[in-house]
């Protein structure tokens, strides 16, 4: 009888070394990117050696995979839950307040750490393969929950447009719940979900473009010269790749020129990528500029600097970069980036103050709000991947408008 007791402590203990070194993994990931942690770290969070490690997973990519694996199961069981609600209006609700649920579980130590999904495209095959199929179920399940009956082929695009819509807007909140107490996560996940049923606008206001959608169109960076060529090169790239994908040669490679070319336009790769996050911050700051000089309802100017950004991003003049990359920057440049970027956050939400007091914004939290106005953005970088054929006017009705207008209101 001693054998099977003792085997099973040993798959006890082995279960539990495992979910420690899954929860220091997902952390590690977290802050640093899928890059920028080691084995090493990982192993010196949970007191083990790097050897020791590798009995559980044999290399890094191996971890990465069953972090985010787990996070899929675990995003997976919530849109279970939610689609016990019977109408569409009740699971998102009920999506958006057990996933924020989760997170304050997390927040106070009763969870483990889930890793987020931002690094996925960085995954090599075999790896990636894995975990997008997982995350392609996990979308699926997700759509569902907008549904009242069967897929109609005419509505499939609107309607994966307005799942990705959820989908990122909810994991994103991974990024921002932080700001609040975990007591007050539940707050927070009403107003979220408020927000994402009934839309931002007030009932006078009408989903319209205007002289500032024109005004909005002209790039603000100058001229298509060479070194925007190399700019919107490693920008794709690291978009696709992330910071340490984006290498001179693939760089170089992608623009047909050699090394040496690479080098008379860029000191350094790193000089570059600090200008692609530049190039971005130059065209939101510039857009937001404008639209708050000019006239018109705070509604408006918000519509009209989304609408800007997003077929901005899809234009000969784009992409634009995504907002999760600053996870692989070097820590010299990191705080100063993520600084700017909350800088440029903060105008949406001083566009959304705007048009609460002209009338044209409904009350609500407008921190949320802003929030989920520039998750909205940056979400746009991957809407090519659930949406065929998408391009800068299509995608402002499918994708931008029903956060406007209300995520169940159909293009």
């Amino acid at each position: 009888m001693e054998e099977p007791v003792n085997a099973s402590r040993m798959t006890q203990r082995y279960v539990q070394k495992r979910e420690a070194i899954l929860h220091e993994a997902a952390r590690l990931f977290n802050a640093r990117g899928m890059k920028g942690a080691t084995l090493s770290d990982v192993a010196a969070a949970v007191g083990l050696s790097t050897n020791s490690i590798t009995y559980y997973y044999k290399k890094k990519e191996d971890l990465v995979v069953a972090c985010l694996l787990r996070a899929i199961e675990t995003v997976s069981g919530i849109i279970v839950q939610a689609a016990q609600e019977p109408a569409p209006e009740g699971r998102v609700r009920s999506f958006v307040r057990l996933f924020l649920a989760r997170l304050a579980e997390t927040a106070t130590g009763g969870a483990s750490e889930m890793m987020t999904f931002r690094d996925v495209h960085v995954l090599g095959s075999p790896h990636s393969e894995v975990v997008f199929a997982a995350y392609i179920e996990m979308f699926r399940s997700c759509r569902r929950l907008l549904l009242l009956g069967p897929i109609k082929p005419a509505k499939r695009l609107s309607l994966n447009a307005r799942t990705h819509l959820l989908l990122t807007l909810t994991l994103w909140t991974m990024s921002w719940s932080g700001r609040y107490d975990p007591e007050d996560y539940d707050i927070a996940a009403e107003r979220m979900g408020d927000i994402l049923i009934k839309g931002i606008r007030s009932g006078k206001s009408v989903w319209r473009f205007g002289a500032l959608d024109t005004a909005l169109t002209a790039p603000p960076t100058a001229g298509d010269s060479a070194q925007d060529a190399f700019l919107r090169a490693a920008t794709a790239l690291i978009n696709e790749q992330g910071y340490r994908g984006a290498s001179v040669e693939r760089i170089s490679a992608r623009l047909n020129v050699t090394k040496g070319a690479f080098y008379h336009h860029n000191p350094n790769k790193e000089e570059l990528i600090a200008a692609c996050f530049e190039r971005k911050f130059t065209v939101i700051r510039e857009m937001q500029r404008v639209a708050m000089a000019s006239g018109g309802s705070g509604w408006d100017k918000l519509c009209a600097v989304s609408r800007a950004l997003v077929r901005y991003h899809f234009s000969e003049h784009g992409p634009l970069l995504r907002t999760s990359a600053w996870s692989e920057l070097p820590d010299d440049i990191r705080e100063a980036k993520l600084t700017a970027t909350a800088q440029l956050d903060q105008r949406f939400v001083t566009l959304l103050v705007d048009g609460m007091q002209d009338g044209s914004i409904r009350p609500l939290d407008q921190a949320i709000a802003g929030a989920l106005v520039s998750g909205m953005v940056n979400a746009a970088v991957l809407l090519d991947r659930w949406v065929q054929d998408v391009n800068g006017e299509n995608a402002l009705e499918l994708f931008v408008r029903p956060l406007f207008e209300g995520l169940l209101v159909e293009a």
